[in-house]
């Protein structure tokens, strides 16, 4: 599954995404909209991490997805 897939079924998706990352609130998923980048930032925000472990936290994420 490629990222556009990901952003055309975010709405089923978005549960996983909570359960990685219980800090991120309904309102942070339904912004984040299936957007790579807008998910990076918001995880960095929550979490307090930096960049480079989010973007690897999320490609195994993506990785368990498929």
């Amino acid at each position: 599954m490629d990222w556009n897939r990901v952003e055309g079924n975010w709405k089923q998706i978005k549960g996983k995404a909570k359960e990685q990352w219980g800090k991120l609130t309904d309102d942070d998923l339904d912004t984040i909209a299936g957007k790579r980048e807008q998910l990076e930032g918001k995880i960095q925000e929550r979490y307090g991490i930096e960049r480079d472990r989010v973007r690897r936290e999320i490609d195994e994420w993506y990785a368990r997805l498929n």
